[in-house]
């Protein structure tokens, strides 16, 4: 399961990259902060699963 949710945190990371990215680009300021949210959201469920791996060792 924490493989699943780790490549999930990366594929939310690397697609809310790329929408902040083309919304900055072409000025689309919603784009932009929804890409924002996605990359934070992958962030936070990197974070996450990284604190369950500390408490594993």
């Amino acid at each position: 399961m924490a493989k699943d949710e780790k490549a999930k945190a990366k594929k939310e990371q690397a697609k809310g990259k790329l929408k902040e990215t083309v919304g900055g680009a072409v000025g689309n300021e919603t784009m932009k902060a929804k890409g924002q949210a996605e990359k934070s959201k992958g962030d936070a469920r990197q974070a996450k699963e990284k604190a369950k791996d500390a408490f594993k060792r």
